[in-house]
């Protein structure tokens, strides 16, 4: 078995809108020894605005995301796709990673017309999340380490504060590389230490175990991160897939509730109620709910329980016997996200998951990616695919705008304009010049900034206005 552990820096925090500018990852072996590693930086992409306070947490100067000497941010997927295809097999894992880098490489495979957008998750990879197998620690070795805690005397799980406890000395923070080195520091740690529960965690990044394990209908234990006072484990069983999401189980909370009415009434007991998850920071007085939606495919914290009492296993086998109230979860796990009838409105961004390529497109993606400009703006007209037609255009626009037709080119201009000047606004979730003025400001009312770096920033933004397309 290969780990490879990696790790982005990005322009934000939301991966659908914002993009990696650093990627680093070590392979190691099992034992943790060091095989290989690569770390790769780009330029921010044309439309792309960066967050100001990225910048000013991670120190990246904002002359380092115009350098020319740096690959395009299409260059640079290239070049991480093709170290992820190199490593296979591996375990691609990091802290947090399932949760963000793992969906910000998605987009920026999607964004950027790589015909593998799930390539960590195909040809013998499998993911895993050192973050989840922390909560796990947390949970059932609360003497493992001395926790650090906020002021509010909370675990803070965060890598900058968690590796030093563990003794990983001279940790370069907001670096790629620095965090990956921190994250395989703490993953020896737990394995070395706790090579029971790292086992057991590590054989839930294959969703075919985790599928057998749930369909005992054995009590288990799933640990979740749910609120400020850090992550709970609940004592529950499998009760039914979603009816339009495969990946998405419901868990039934034994210990808060008893199965039977529930499944004696299956025919007309409304169970959407049961289903309705809660969100970290809400008020402890909000009742958890009685199943929990969870995915299967994203390397759950599913433990073992030791010790199960006999009204546990009672209500456990209930569920078991009752396949007419699995079907009614399945429905309810469903409706909880109503299918919207015109996709096409979204952003492309949103758009990402509205089905698989089919094998054409593929083929001329491949092709796409090692052919120059003009050749690429013909395979884009080819494709199949209303979506990945619009994103071959845009790319054509990025980077060889001189192939664009007088329309085109209108086109383009407007797109950028309305971009970078739309309005605040739920549906706006990407960041625009109000936003990063607004931004700005705040980190003027901080002392935490370096004031150079600040100035920076501050010219930064200021070029973006200047460069608004009329």
């Amino acid at each position: 078995m290969k780990f490879a552990f990696y790790d982005l820096e990005t322009t934000g925090i939301s991966p659908a809108f914002d993009q990696p500018l650093q990627f680093a990852a070590i392979l190691t072996d099992e034992r943790f020894g060091e095989i290989e590693r690569v770390e790769f930086r780009c330029r921010i992409a044309p439309h792309i605005i960066p967050s100001p306070h990225a910048l000013a947490v991670t120190g990246v100067s904002p002359a380092r995301l115009t350098d020319p000497s740096l690959p395009t941010l299409f260059e640079f997927m290239a070049e991480v796709a093709a170290v992820i295809n190199r490593w296979a097999p591996a375990v691609w894992t990091g802290f947090n990673s399932i949760r963000f880098d793992e969906e910000v490489l998605r987009q920026g495979f999607y964004q950027n017309l790589q015909p593998d957008v799930y390539a960590t998750q195909f040809n013998g990879n499998t993911r895993f999340d050192v973050l989840t197998a922390l909560q796990a620690v947390w949970c059932r070795h609360p003497n493992f380490i001395n926790w650090p805690v906020n002021e509010n005397g909370h675990p803070r799980l965060k890598l900058d504060r968690i590796a030093p406890v563990m003794g990983f000395e001279g940790h370069n923070a907001h670096d790629a590389l620095g965090d990956v080195e921190a994250t395989i520091h703490v993953a020896r740690e737990i394995a070395t230490r706790l090579p029971e529960i790292w086992g057991e965690l590590l054989q839930n990044r294959l969703k075919a175990h985790v599928k057998g394990r749930l369909e005992k209908f054995e009590p288990l234990a799933l640990i979740e991160r749910h609120g400020p006072e850090g992550p709970e484990a609940t004592i529950g069983c499998f009760c039914g897939y979603s009816a339009e999401n495969p990946n998405e189980a419901g868990f039934f909370d034994l210990g808060v509730a008893d199965p039977t009415a529930y499944c004696g009434n299956a025919d007309n007991y409304d169970i959407s109620p049961m289903v309705e998850r809660r969100s970290v920071g809400d008020p402890p007085e909000i009742a958890p709910p009685i199943i929990r939606p969870f995915a299967i495919n994203k390397s759950p914290a599913l433990l073992s329980v030791d010790r199960v009492d006999a009204e546990t296993a009672r209500r456990s086998r209930i569920i078991a016997d009752t396949p007419k109230f699995r079907s009614r979860v399945a429905r309810a796990l469903a409706d909880r996200f109503p299918s919207d009838p015109d996709t096409s409105k979204r952003p492309l961004e949103r758009q990402i998951f509205d089905g698989f390529y089919s094998h054409a497109d593929k083929a001329l993606l491949s092709e796409f990616q090692r052919v120059d400009w003009r050749k690429r703006q013909e395979i884009a007209s080819k494709l199949e695919n209303v979506r990945l037609r619009r994103l071959g255009r845009r790319l054509v626009a990025f980077h060889a705008p001189e192939l664009l037709s007088p329309t085109e080119q209108k086109q383009y201009r407007s797109w950028l304009r309305e971009h970078w000047l739309a309005p605040k606004s739920p549906d706006t979730e990407w960041m625009t010049l109000e936003k990063a003025n607004e931004a700005v400001e705040e980190l003027r009312g901080r002392d935490t900034v370096e004031p150079g770096l600040l100035e920076e920033i501050v010219a930064f933004v200021g070029s973006y206005e200047a460069r608004v397309p009329t």
